[in-house]
């Protein structure tokens, strides 16, 4: 057995793990760097891997660090088989279309400059859709090819994701090997709680919040029915810069109960500004056989765990454009939740110069982001070659976050009980600190490209 590191390693986003097994390559994710502009020109550069060699690929689940270089393996000569489970089969689709579509996108707006490309087009998504295969249930093994079987289990993150436990067995003995893909947080709506996968020698695991105890996710919502009631008497709009997988479902299922427990206006007017949010949304509705148990007796009842009376979706750019003629009073989700792109830079530029105006974090921020400058309370950014004076109210808040904080991590870690522990998809500095906290296992931070011999 052979493991090899190509993205995710010391950074936080591109997932990408190579494992040989007596000549059978299984590659789990296939990520796209997200961040500054140097990260994410690492998404053209060579996989460190031959893509045509890859047998079969595994996704823990759909969102684009783990899913969206995925077309490009295609394009370079992957022919292999994709598994994954049904909702991220279907939520990787749209993730993976609306890239491409951005993509080419950039390149009809680069002046005419012919020797630009995009990394990938829509053809090549089509590519990648045909060689999805068969689909994983949660601990239902598969076999991948004699003695290897690989076995996914609810990680609790986003609809669909998966830690993933791969055992190879001889004539003499089992030995296995976890990805734990995205961890998500004990005790949320919607969706149920992580699974541990049985022991295993290795365990590959993130540590996107491996430093850190997250606040609580009761009083994070009752700050933002806060915010929002706030917001809206003094007459100013509130921005809610929204990831379109899960978070956005979920900030749509905290404003229905807001609504319903008559926090907040019975009429409050909401706003998903975002086609693939919109998409993500829909997917949602037609998988319930993920939700939890409160989510699960909503939709039992006939309710619809996402629905609100004031809510409006907007896929065309008319109906986006027109929101900003309203004078104030509401609630727009809109993509990217790092406000590296998407629909609210435009609701950015309306609004931030705006004293009656509020901006709501709910997410992580990349750093060199303007999702990362307005948090850390830049006075002035630039959007669309405007520098705009920041007047908006800014807020952070902490408990939404779909991944395990330190606890959770440690509590998943320790059920697991692993000999070797390696550490990815994480900042450098979390990766140290965390591993402080692990004993009685040997633990290992690969650099990009690191091989090890299991």
């Amino acid at each position: 057995m052979r493991l090899s590191f190509h993205g995710a390693n010391r950074g936080v986003t591109g997932s990408c793990h190579l494992l040989t097994l007596d000549g059978l390559k299984v590659l789990v994710d296939c990520g796209m760097f997200q961040g500054n502009q140097e990260l994410e020109e690492g998404n053209a550069a060579d996989f460190g891997f031959d893509p045509a060699q890859i047998d079969i690929l595994l996704l823990t689940h759909a969102h684009l660090d783990h899913c969206g270089r995925v077309p490009l393996l295609v394009k370079r000569g992957f022919t292999g088989e994709i598994i994954a489970t049904p909702a991220t089969q279907e939520l990787a689709q749209v993730i993976m279309l609306d890239a491409a579509q951005l993509q080419e996108r950039q390149i009809e707006t680069a002046q005419h400059d012919d020797t630009l490309e995009p990394l990938y087009t829509r053809l090549h998504v089509l590519e990648a859709l045909n060689l999805f295969g068969r689909k994983a249930y949660y601990e239902t093994p598969l076999e991948l090819a004699p003695g290897v079987t690989a076995t996914f289990f609810d990680a609790g993150h986003i609809l669909g994701s998966a830690s993933i436990r791969l055992s190879y067995r001889d004539s003499q003995q089992e030995k296995a090997i976890i990805f734990s893909g995205d961890i998500g947080s004990s005790g949320r709506p919607i969706l149920r709680d992580p699974v541990v996968p049985p022991p295993a020698e290795t365990v590959v695991m993130e540590t996107t919040y491996g430093d850190r105890i997250h606040k609580p996710l009761a009083s994070s919502v009752q700050e933002m029915y806060a915010i929002i009631n706030e917001t809206i008497a003094r007459g100013g709009n509130i921005l809610i810069p929204t990831f379109a997988l899960e978070r956005a479902q979920e900030l749509l299922y905290h404003l229905r109960e807001g609504v319903a427990q008559r926090v907040l206006p019975k009429n409050l007017p909401v706003f998903l500004d975002s086609p693939m949010a919109i998409s993500a949304t829909e997917i949602f509705r037609r998988h319930p056989e993920y939700y939890d148990a409160g989510a699960l007796a909503l939709f039992e009842r006939g309710q619809d765990p996402f629905w609100l009376p004031g809510l409006r979706f907007t896929r065309e750019p008319a109906d986006s454009m027109a929101i900003n003629r309203l004078d104030g009073g509401a609630v727009i989700l809109a993509g990217s939740g790092m406000c590296t792109g998407g629909r609210i830079r435009h609701h950015l530029r309306q609004n931030l110069w705006r004293r009656e105006a509020s901006v709501i974090f709910v997410g992580w921020t990349a750093p060199d982001t303007l999702g990362r400058q307005l948090v850390d309370g830049a006075e002035r950014v630039f959007l669309f070659d405007d520098e705009i004076q920041v007047k908006a109210q800014r807020h952070v808040l902490n408990g939404f976050s779909a991944h395990a904080d330190r606890d959770e991590l440690l509590a998943w870690h320790g059920a697991i009980k692993p000999k070797r522990t390696i550490l990815v998809h994480g900042e450098e500095e979390v990766m140290e600190t965390f591993a402080k906290s692990l004993h009685g296992t040997k633990v290992v931070i690969p650099t990009q490209g690191d091989a090890i011999e299991l």
